[in-house]
């Protein structure tokens, strides 16, 4: 399933188009994606629409607060993604509202396991909901996306 999400993220999201969802559907499995997953990768990015469409979610909250994980999410989402999404809260790249965000809809992929390349997919598709509703948004956007897109890791100061 992550595999249409990504696909659909690269085709239509920067163009603004996205097809009805029975012409996607087929345009999908005619790409070689099976129907389950499609359905599923549907269900997802609709998800994710309804909750950036949420007023609070790209507000920065007036006091930082403490994350306790469940053992459910340290058994799925691996160390180094949940390091990544702590290093964007601590950069103020993601609020901790969107880190909720970002957690929630990782736990919602059917995989047993959350790795660095689809983490920063997630947050990718997150941050693009935020860069939507000003400019003032689009530096965490781009700043997602250069990490996601340039091999070389970042360097942490």
């Amino acid at each position: 399933m992550f595999e249409v999400l990504v696909y659909m993220f690269e085709n239509y999201i920067d163009t603004h188009f996205r097809p009805d969802d029975n012409t996607l559907s087929k345009e999908l499995f005619a790409a070689g994606f099976d129907e389950q997953d499609i359905n599923g990768a549907f269900d997802w990015f609709n998800q994710l629409e309804k909750m950036t469409e949420q007023a609070n979610v790209f507000e920065k909250p007036s006091q930082a607060n403490t994350r306790i994980f469940t053992a459910d999410e340290l058994k799925k989402i691996n160390g180094e993604s949940l390091g990544f999404v702590l290093f964007l809260v601590q950069a103020d790249i993601l609020s901790t509202t969107q880190r909720e965000l970002v957690l929630e809809l990782a736990m919602n992929l059917p995989q047993l396991e959350i790795g660095i390349e689809e983490m920063r997919w997630i947050v990718l598709m997150t941050t693009w909901g935020a860069s939507k509703i000003g400019p003032d948004k689009t530096k965490e956007y781009l700043f997602i996306e250069d990490a996601l897109l340039n091999k070389q890791k970042p360097t942490l100061h």
